[in-house]
């Protein structure tokens, strides 16, 4: 606590110079402090500048699907097998449907519909590709949009100075928990990809279409998660502009962090554990209604 104390106001009492201002014999009474105090905030945001770099990557990095391409065309395969019995139920209903022109509407629509998920299907490593890329330009956007030094310990007054010290263990606590959630996020999405046909296939199945639907909600909250995150980092980082946050920089910070995790946690897992509820709830009640209904 005292050697906090005592750098904390070796800090204070440095002389500041202009960052663009090049040293030389005619400053080089103001040059020497500068550059002694950037070398000790150096030290202080050497342990946190890589977690800030990992997870700015994991927040704006598109998500490789390379990895899991050949087990995509696996699933792919699968599925191309049920198309030729989809194509004869239509074909069939459409055959027997005599003059009714409900039955012949209804076996055309499906047959529609058949051909509109084969195609998406298909198309399906490409389009979540598009999707992935579509969201890591709109959160790097915002993340560019945030000043840099908002997540690095600075120097602004004595108060945010002493806050800083006292709290920076906390903060990086919360860095590293960001990286946990990050790197679970990007391992959930780049998977995604295989479940991406899955989902169109179960969508377009009417007794399979809330697990279609499920797939395609978890998939999409976590794709999504991180560009509300970067929103949440923007407004903070605004925050601090204003006099009454100003001298509290790293309550902020922290503060900014423990959002972003929460929504991460509450949208990709309670959101999904929810729905997944929902789903069974549902299914659970067709069946009893199948079963009464024969009995």
């Amino acid at each position: 606590m005292k050697k906090s104390i005592i750098i904390s106001s070796i800090l204070f009492l440095i002389p500041l110079v202009s960052a663009e201002e090049e040293c030389g014999l005619l400053n080089l009474a103001s040059c020497i402090p500068q550059k002694i105090y950037e070398f000790i905030i150096g030290i202080i945001n050497a342990p946190i500048s890589p977690l800030l770099d990992f997870i700015k990557s994991l927040l704006t990095e598109p998500v490789k699907l390379s990895l899991f391409s050949p087990l995509w065309a696996i699933i792919l395969y699968v599925i191309s097998l049920f198309y030729g019995i989809l194509m004869l139920y239509s074909g069939f209903n459409f055959m027997f449907s005599g003059h009714n022109a409900v039955k012949r509407a209804k076996a055309k629509e499906w047959f529609m519909n058949i051909f509109i998920m084969m195609v998406l299907i298909q198309a399906s490593y490409f389009l979540y590709g598009l999707v992935l890329d579509i969201e890591s330009l709109l959160t790097a956007g915002i993340i560019n949009l945030v000043d840099e030094s908002f997540f690095l310990i600075t120097t602004d007054n004595l108060i945010n100075i002493g806050l800083q010290f006292f709290f920076a263990t906390f903060y990086v606590l919360a860095l590293l928990l960001t990286v946990l959630l990050l790197t679970l996020r990007y391992i959930i999405v780049a998977v995604g990809v295989v479940f991406v046909p899955i989902g169109i296939f179960c969508y377009f199945i009417p007794p399979l279409n809330s697990y279609g639907r499920l797939i395609f909600n978890f998939l999409g909250v976590c794709i999504f998660t991180t560009f509300f995150d970067a929103l949440i980092f923007l407004v903070c980082s605004q925050l601090i502009q204003i006099e009454l946050f100003e001298s509290f920089k790293i309550l902020v910070m922290i503060s900014a962090f423990g959002m972003a995790n929460l929504l991460m946690l509450y949208l990709m897992f309670f959101s999904a554990i929810k729905s997944a509820i929902k789903t069974t709830e549902k299914t659970a009640g067709t069946i009893v209604a199948v079963a009464k209904y024969f009995a």
